[in-house]
C-alpha cells in the first residue's frame, strides 16, 4: 500500500499511542511506534480519528485533540461533566460525543465549537452510533432506552424502552441493520421493519464489536478469544486466541485481498490479524504485533481511505424530508405512528398503555444543526 495506516490506542495510564503500519509482504505487517501523548489526568475511555484529528476522551471528563498533520496537541473541549463514554466522528466535519451527563454533543471540526448539547438520556450515554447518510443517529443509555436522533434538528425521532442497559449500539456499514449489545448478547434489528430479527450469545461478556463487512460481525468479549459471527444467519462462522487476557477492543481496515482485522489486549499487545473472506470462513492468521507495556482500554485505526471520502464525498445536503422517511422505516411498526417533530416512545418491557393528554414538557429550541 502506498499510504500508512495508523493505530490510535488508549490507556489506563492516560497516554495515548500512535502507530504506523506498514506491509512488509503478504504475510507481514509492521507497526512502528509513532507518537505518545500523555493529556489526561485520568484513564482513556474513548477515541476516534478523522481525517486530521485523533481525539481521546477520558474519566478526567476532556475530550483531547491531537492534530496527525502537524503532530501537536490541539487543545481540549470541555462541555461535559462526567466520564466521556463514546466518541464518532461523521466524516470530517462533525464530531459527535456521549458522556456520563446524559449529554450527546455535535462538535463542528473547524473551528472546534459546540453546535448542539442534546440532553440524550436520563442517566449516563453508554454508546452512539451515526448511520452512514448522516441524517441519524442511535443511542444507549443507563436509562434503559434506544433512540433515535434527527441530527437536522436534534429532537429524538424515537425511543424504545428494552429491558436492560445496553452498552454498545451499531450501524451496519449499508445502515440497513443495527445491533444492540447487552452484556454477552447481540440482537440484531431489521431498519426496514424495526423489528428485533435475531439474538447471538456469546459465551463472554462482549466489550467491542466491529463489522467486517455488512453481514459479518466480530465480537470480543472478557477473555482472550475474538469470534466473528454471521448477523444474517445468525451463526458463529469462527473463533481464534487472540491474546492471553481479555481483548478490550477489534478494528480493521481493508488490504487488497484480505481484511486486517486488529486486536487490543489488556496485555499492552496490539495484533494484526489476516482475514480472507470467503464462503466457509477460516481463522485468521497473525502478521505482525507491537508491545505497548500498557494496559490498553480501547483503540481506532486511521487509513488513507478516510482521506479519500473526506475529498471525494461533498457534506451531503439533507432535508427534514428526507430525514423523516428515514425515520419512518426504522419505526414502521403496526403498533406506532411515528412523527419525526415529535417523541413517540415504545416500550418493550412495560404493558402499553394509553398516553395521558397535557402531560407533554415544552424543551427550549435550539439551531437547527445539519450533518
Amino acid at each position: 500500500m502506498a499510504n500508512v495506516v495508523q493505530i490510535m490506542a488508549g490507556s489506563y495510564e492516560q497516554i495515548i499511542f500512535g502507530y504506523k503500519v506498514t506491509c512488509e509482504s503478504v504475510s507481514e505487517w509492521k507497526a512502528t511506534a509513532d507518537f505518545t501523548h500523555h493529556a489526561h489526568t485520568q484513564s482513556i475511555s474513548a477515541v476516534a480519528t478523522s481525517e486530521r484529528f485523533v481525539v481521546t476522551g477520558s474519566k478526567d471528563e476532556t475530550i483531547q485533540l491531537y492534530d496527525l498533520k502537524k503532530g501537536v496537541e490541539h487543545g481540549a473541549l470541555l462541555h461535559h461533566d462526567g466520564t466521556i463514554t463514546c466518541l464518532e466522528f461523521y466524516g470530517s466535519s462533525h464530531l459527535l460525543s456521549g458522556a456520563e451527563d446524559g449529554l450527546i454533543c455535535v462538535w463542528s471540526t473547524k473551528k472546534w465549537e459546540c453546535l448542539k448539547s442534546i440532553p440524550a438520556h436520563r442517566g449516563k450515554v453508554t454508546s452512539l452510533s451515526v448511520h452512514p447518510s448522516g441524517k441519524l443517529a442511535l443511542s444507549v443509555g443507563t436509562d434503559k432506552t434506544l433512540r433515535t436522533w434527527n441530527l437536522i434538528d436534534g429532537r429524538a425521532a424515537f425511543i424504545k424502552n428494552i429491558k436492560m442497559i445496553a452498552q454498545i449500539v451499531r450501524w451496519s456499514p449499508d445502515g440497513d441493520k443495527y445491533v444492540v449489545v447487552i452484556d454477552e448478547k447481540v440482537d440484531i434489528y431489521d431498519l426496514a421493519t424495526a423489528s428485533l430479527t435475531g439474538t447471538i450469545t456469546n459465551p463472554k461478556r462482549i466489550s467491542s464489536i466491529k463489522f467486517i463487512t455488512n453481514s459479518i460481525l466480530a465480537i470480543a468479549g472478557d477473555d482472550e478469544k475474538v469470534r466473528l459471527c454471521d448477523v444474517g444467519t445468525e451463526q458463529w462462522l469462527c473463533e481464534f486466541t487472540a491474546h492471553e487476557t481479555r481483548v478490550k477492543a477489534v478494528d480493521c481496515f481493508s488490504a487488497e485481498e484480505y481484511v486486517v482485522l486488529v486486536t487490543a489486549s489488556n496485555d499492552g499487545f496490539i495484533k494484526m490479524w489476516k482475514l480472507v473472506i470467503s464462503e466457509e470462513l477460516k481463522p485468521p492468521t497473525l502478521l505482525g504485533e507491537v508491545n505497548s507495556t500498557a494496559r490498553l482500554t480501547c483503540m481506532a485505526v486511521w487509513t488513507p481511505e478516510l482521506i479519500l471520502e473526506a475529498k471525494e464525498d461533498p457534506e451531503p445536503v439533507v432535508t427534514a424530508a428526507e430525514v423523516a422517511e428515514l425515520a419512518k422505516e426504522i419505526t414502521r411498526s403496526k403498533r406506532v405512528r411515528i412523527a419525526t417533530d415529535a417523541v413517540i416512545i415504545e416500550d418493550e418491557s412495560q404493558p402499553k398503555k394509553k398516553a395521558k393528554k397535557g402531560t407533554g414538557r415544552k424543551q427550549k429550541k435550539q439551531p437547527n444543526v445539519t450533518i
